[in-house]
């Protein structure tokens, strides 16, 4: 079986090679602007665009997996994506620090049978209040800026988390044991 992994993500493929899977990487160029507000609907919707596009670029007959995912940290309603400058990266550790937030993954599975099942997962992170020095020191380094949420759980950001409720690797990225469960 190959299993192809819908995203760039250096993340997720970690993830799935410490189970043991070893992804053939293939990016979607597919549009990801969409109009949904629903954090739940809106990664999955996009893990699908993403999955989709890929199945679109295969021209094998092989048995494969398609993998497509995407993530978004949520707070108050507020949905954050990767940021874009340092004022934004602070904007966003302020909002979560010393409160709980949402990860969310949506993920799209589609067989080269035909069949696709597209699910979420949700994790709460609970963040320590940080001094505004720490906000600082945080976000001068590179970390912030490529991630969901102006954060890594995984990085320099882990002194910061109190606990979570869900799956870890759900904040990393991707929920490999709940895709495992459906592959």
């Amino acid at each position: 079986m190959k299993y192809i992994l819908a995203s760039k993500s250096p993340r997720r493929k970690e993830l799935l090679e410490q189970i043991g899977i070893k992804p053939v990487i293939m990016v979607s160029d597919a549009d990801e602007n969409i109009e949904e507000t629903n954090p739940v609907e809106m990664v999955k919707k996009l893990s699908s665009i993403k999955a989709s596009a890929v199945k679109e670029k295969i021209k094998e007959n092989d048995e494969y997996v398609i993998i497509g995912a995407d993530t978004i940290v949520c707070f108050n309603n507020e949905i954050m994506g990767k940021p874009s400058s340092k004022e934004e990266a602070y904007r966003m550790i302020k909002l979560i620090e010393g409160n709980v937030h949402s990860v969310f993954t949506g993920f799209t599975i589609i067989f080269s049978d035909g069949r696709s099942i597209t699910d979420y997962v949700e994790t709460k992170v609970f963040v320590y209040p940080m001094k505004e020095s720490e906000i600082e020191d945080y976000i001068s380094t590179n970390e912030p800026y490529d991630k969901a949420g102006a954060y890594g759980i995984q990085g320099l950001f882990g002194r910061y988390v109190e606990k979570i409720e869900g799956d870890y690797n759900n904040v990393v990225g991707l929920p490999v044991s709940r895709i495992m469960q459906y592959i």
